[in-house]
């Protein structure tokens, strides 16, 4: 018998190779794309068993591999009426007590983990949201198969970042990369994967996190075609634009999709709420949304599923438009059920199934009016099929980008680009949220607030405000407040009552009108004579982001902070230049302190230079800042610097450093053991080097 290997042994590779992980983390973009590679593989093997999973519970509750449209058509009615609902009374419990995350189409919770969690999405979420989508699909339920490829996906992404203890920032760009390669695999479509993981998932475009993102997405894509083939997921008719004046009516089409878009959005949330007020146990409303889906199904088994086949009839030009105008409204109903009672699917392909009716019902009205100069109707489906795609998720981009490359057609480019712009436009106006992120501010989910678009926004103007004020009495002579802005530093002062009641500010402006009345300056006016009482003033609990805003449209280098707009008593002043440095340092943060964080695990870091005159470097803090917490310690007005992040040694039986936290707030109390990471001015770190 061979001998087992020693814990010790264990400890001792596990250790060389985590050693051999912190080094490869340093090497910064390659190690990105080397764990690129390892996500796409990974999901593109996981899109492929999905499916294979999805044609397995097909197979088992409707004797047949594929949900196509002549097999529903030989069902007998009970089945028809009861599989929905089996599928539903399996999946739900599924969800409710595993993963509640899989609940429904799965993008909005992807986009909250990026914005609001770093990326961190649980492992578990994957195998629960494959079981239980496939489960809600392969039983009929109207939902289709990207979004939950996109949130199995994602969470592969966060797993293998979260597994090697990435940044942030990173583990952000590989939640996107598992995205990406999610709907590649799932549409043949890799450029259209990496376009709808910036555009959509993590909202930002670099290259530092596009690369890894397309090469997981061509990755994944090319695992996918191995199984399924190059061929496009729909066989179309090679459809063109047959003269300048079709794109009139086109026009019109997307004018249509961006109506059906809200339309499906509306549908979609309505039966949410009537869902969650129903007080029937969370785990048995997918049954009930199923059992009446059924009954839907028993004389329109079209809307089963992702309903691909229909999707094919319709761009064949093989329906009425009678059946079209009921497919569009049954799929809206359909997919509301579904979805609505707590099922778990994506909203993808439902999309395209509207787009694919809508855009045939008005290809036949045109080809009955135009003649034989319009277009075939299967072309304007084939448009239509992106516009409503474009207007319910307001990504025109990867709505025009995945059309084409599922179709292979690029003669119908002009009138897409015109359909999803036009889609996009008119459902942005009525329904300001596309249908993911309405979804997260239901829940009070500012999605926006949570990703850094604006650094400001997330930042007090009580971080930054300073508690003295130059305060004059109302009744303080003219001539001696022109003394004072002449002797002092300061050139703006702040006219208050004894209770500190603000009653307005006297700038340099006021000044100046000041000494156009130089000769009754001694006898007659006072200080409250010239306070411009309209100054705009800061409330603490403001943003920066809305005090910039005032900055720029009253000119002063200085605004008031008071309690309330009511009271108004004078708490303190906002600077224009400790905001607009408050600006900069967060805008370094995001590009370079997390990245920086990774370097400073392993090793120690001089100075560096990040731009003209401004450098980072790692700081011993002298012991009259011991015991003090960052606030109390004043650094950047004592030392001209800031804290980026702290290196906190470790325990004494654990050599090396530990980060301890990345972005450390105002109330970390600095101790003797810590190494602060600081950027500032050259200068300024030149002179406390020595300290």
């Amino acid at each position: 018998m061979s001998e087992q290997p020693r814990p010790s042994t264990i400890r001792r590779i596990i250790k060389i190779g985590a050693s051999w992980i912190e080094q490869a983390k340093v090497r910064g973009h390659l190690f990105s794309i080397g764990v690129a590679i390892v996500i796409g593989v990974l999901c593109g093997f996981c899109a492929v068993g999905f499916r294979y999973l999805i044609g397995g519970v097909h197979l088992l509750l409707w004797s047949d591999w594929e949900t196509s449209l002549e097999v529903l058509q030989a069902q007998p009615v009970w089945r028809i009426v009861l599989v929905p609902a089996v599928g539903g009374l399996i999946a739900g419990p599924i969800i409710y007590f595993f993963a509640r995350e899989a609940k429904g189409h799965g993008v909005p919770e992807v986009m909250a983990a990026v914005a609001l969690k770093n990326g961190v999405i649980r492992p578990r979420v994957a195998f629960v949201k494959a079981l239980a989508s496939a489960i809600t699909i392969g039983s009929g339920g109207s939902a289709g198969r990207e979004g939950p490829i996109i949130q199995i996906g994602s969470a592969i992404g966060s797993t293998v970042g979260q597994i090697l203890r990435v940044s942030r920032r990173r583990l952000r760009t590989f939640v996107g990369c598992g995205a990406a390669a999610g709907i590649a695999a799932t549409f043949n479509a890799p450029i259209a994967g990496a376009l709808f993981s910036v555009e959509v998932i993590l909202g930002e475009f670099g290259v530092s996190q596009f690369s890894p993102i397309v090469i997981s997405s061509v990755l994944a894509t090319v695992v996918a075609r191995y199984y399924f083939g190059v061929g496009p997921v729909f066989e179309v008719p090679q459809y063109e634009l047959v003269s300048g004046l079709e794109l009139i009516p086109y026009m019109f089409l997307g004018i249509l999709c961006g109506a059906v878009s809200v339309l499906f959005i509306k549908m979609l949330y309505a039966a949410e709420d009537f869902s969650d007020k129903a007080k029937v146990p969370e785990y048995l409303k997918p049954m009930i949304g199923g059992l009446l889906l059924g009954l839907i199904g028993v004389y329109l088994p079209h809307v089963y599923a992702d309903g691909y086949t229909s999707i094919n009839l319709a761009l064949l030009n093989k329906l009425t438009w009678p059946m079209l105008l009921i497919l569009l409204l049954a799929k809206v109903t359909a997919t509301s059920l579904t979805l609505g009672s707590g099922g778990s699917g994506g909203v993808f392909a439902p999309s395209l199934f509207l787009g694919a009716m809508s855009g045939g019902l008005l290809g036949q009205a045109v080809a009955m009016v135009m003649g034989d100069s319009a277009g075939a109707a299967g072309g304007y489906a084939l448009v239509a099929m992106g516009g409503v795609v474009a207007g319910t998720t307001h990504a025109p981009i990867t709505a025009i980008l995945i059309i084409f490359e599922i179709t292979n057609n690029y003669s119908i480019i002009l009138p897409l680009m015109t359909v999803c712009i036009i889609s996009t436009l008119l459902s942005g106006r009525l329904s300001h949220e596309s249908i993911y992120t309405l979804k997260l501010l239901r829940r009070g989910i500012d999605l926006y607030k949570g990703r850094a678009l604006d650094p400001l926004k997330a930042h007090p103007v009580s971080q930054c405000m300073h508690t003295g004020a130059a305060k004059v009495p109302p009744e303080m002579p003219a001539y001696e407040l022109v003394q004072k802005m002449v002797s002092g530093e300061t050139t703006q002062f702040y006219v208050v009552t004894s209770e500190n009641r603000l009653l307005g500010v006297v700038s340099p402006e006021n000044t100046r009108r000041m000494l156009m009345h130089r000769e009754g300056l001694e006898a007659v006016l006072m200080a409250e004579d010239f306070a411009d009482e309209g100054c705009p003033v800061c409330l603490p609990t403001e943003s920066l982001s809305q005090a910039l805003i005032k900055f720029e449209h009253s000119g002063l280098p200085e605004l008031p902070v008071v309690d309330d707009l009511g009271g108004r008593k004078l708490v303190g002043v906002l600077r224009y230049t400790e905001l607009l440095a408050k600006y900069s340092t967060e805008i370094i943060k995001q590009d370079t302190a997390e990245g920086f964080a990774e370097r400073a695990t392993s090793q120690a870091i001089g100075k560096v230079h990040i731009a003209e005159g401004f450098s980072m470097m790692e700081w011993s803090p002298p012991s009259s800042l011991w015991g003090k917490t960052l606030i109390e310690s004043q650094i950047p007005a004592k030392y001209g610097v800031r804290v980026m992040l702290v290196k906190k040694r470790a325990e004494k039986d654990k050599p090396g450093m530990e980060i301890a936290p990345i972005t450390p707030g105002g109330d970390y109390v600095i101790s003797e053991h810590d190494t602060l990471l600081v950027c500032g001015n050259d200068d300024d770190l030149d002179r406390i080097a020595g300290l």
